[in-house]
Order: structure tokens, then sequence, then C-alpha cells
């Protein structure tokens, strides 16, 4: 059965920024949601160098804490990683606006960042993703930018995260929900070719083209030009073989080993 905040995904996508769907979300969480009094923005305490290692963790858990830790990961490139429609354990004890049950009534995002000094400034690429989708949200269900907290404000000084100045972002969130904030830039949806002006697109469940049957025909797949679930299923074990995020988005990092793939299977 699937979970409330099924929604996540196409908020996001008209925002105009990147999505990828983590398997089994749809159907994730410590039970369902109640109703949503606002966002919470953590950051991960992952590593320093990935784009979203801390992938598993926030699908999974820790030992000291069952998955899943948020409804939404964002990687620095601005992706974001859509992980559950239901409940996370991502908030604890705290207040914000006079709501107490975080996990229950705030949706949580944990952005990909150490913590650290040594992993500042944030790529603004990331940033900026993060107001974007925020404002996305708070559009959604209605609310303000005063409904967006960091962990550190709910949880009045306990946690440290996330090492932004929230005030500045819900500034930038009330900008962008009031329609007065600069035009952003957020990670390109098309890669440029070799040689070439031309991109090709980020292909997922439900695309329909030529480019799907590229893909499917470097995958030795049946070609039917639909990105289907067995298509979505071959990218995935793709992408496991190659050491990617096994999102099932055909994107720059997956277009780039499935060209590898195809020049090697040319060449044997």
């Amino acid at each position: 059965m699937s979970y409330s905040l099924t929604w996540l995904p196409d908020v996001l996508l008209r925002a105009g920024l990147k999505v990828a769907e983590v398997e089994g979300w749809e159907d994730r969480g410590r039970g369902d949601v109640g109703p949503v009094y606002g966002v919470l923005c953590h950051h991960t305490a992952g590593p320093k160098s990935g784009n979203m290692p801390s992938l598993r963790t926030l699908i999974h858990g820790r030992s000291d804490l069952k998955g899943p830790l948020a409804q939404l990961g964002l990687g620095r490139d601005g992706t974001y990683y859509v992980i559950a429609a239901g409940r996370a354990n991502h908030a604890g004890t705290g207040m914000w606006m006079g709501a107490r049950e975080g996990n229950l009534n705030f949706i949580g995002i944990e952005a990909e960042n150490t913590g650290r000094r040594d992993d500042l400034p944030w790529p603004s690429v990331q940033v900026a993703a993060y107001q974007r989708g925020v404002a996305a949200i708070l559009q959604y269900v209605g609310l303000g930018a005063e409904r967006c907290a960091g962990h550190k404000e709910y949880a009045r000084g306990r946690k440290p995260d996330p090492t932004l100045n929230m005030n500045e972002f819900r500034e930038a969130v009330a900008a962008i929900l009031q329609g007065t904030a600069k035009p952003p830039v957020l990670i390109p949806r098309s890669e440029p070719l070799p040689n070439s002006k031309s991109g090709r697109p980020t292909v997922r469940r439900g695309s329909s083209d030529a480019v799907v049957s590229m893909i499917q025909t470097t995958l030795r797949l049946a070609v039917t030009a639909t990105f289907d679930a067995i298509t979505e299923a071959k990218v995935r074990e793709f992408q496991r073989q190659q050491n990617l995020v096994p999102d099932g988005i055909v994107g720059p990092k997956t277009w780039a080993k499935l060209d590898a793939h195809s020049r090697r299977a040319s060449a044997a």
C-alpha cells in the first residue's frame, strides 16, 4: 500500500528539479505521515566525496536508528532522491512553529554534506535546488517560508545541522514563493555530446522516443521505444554493475557508462 507523500516527485519535477526515484519508495515508511506542517532541513554528515554516498543509510538506517531517515535525499549536484512516501525517522524531539511531532508532521530532506569546515561552502547548484525544492513543497501544501526549519532550530540546539544560515535560506524560499527570486542555476536536464551543441535528455520510466530505443539496443533488450518496467529494471542492474546509484534513470553519468559499454561491445 502506498503512503501519502506520493505527490513529491511530481511537485519537484514541476519546479524544474532533477528527480531520482529510489525503488520501493512509495511503500517505504515507519507508517504514514499526518498533516504536513513544514519541512525540516538536514545534512547527512556523510563522506566528503561522492554525489549521494549516504543514500543507502538514508534508506535502511543505522545500527541505532531504523530507516528511512528522510523522505528526500539531496545530492551535491542538485538531484533529489525520493526515498519514502511515509513517515521517516529524521526529526526526534523538538518544536517548530508550535509543532512537536517532527517525524509525523514534517517532511525531512537530508542534503549530502559532511557538516565540517572542510566541506564548505555548499555547491551553489545544491543550495539552489535545496531552496527551490523546499519552496515547491511548501507551495503545494499551502504553507509559507516560515514553515521551513533547520534541524538545529527544531531540536533547540541539540543538533548542529544544517550548516547553512537558515534565516537567509528562508528569505530565499520566500522570494521563490513570491516570484521575485532570480532564475536558478540548476542541474541540466541534458548532457552535451562530444563536438556537438545538442544533448540527450535524461530519460526515465514513461519516456517514449528514439533515445529509449538506443538504450534498449545497448542493453540488448527488445526495442519498443518505450521506457517500461523491464527497461527500468535492466537500467538499474546496469547501474549497479557500474557502481552508479541504481535509480533507474538515465542521466549524464549513466549515458557515459552506456557509451563506454557500447564501444567495448563494438570492438569485441
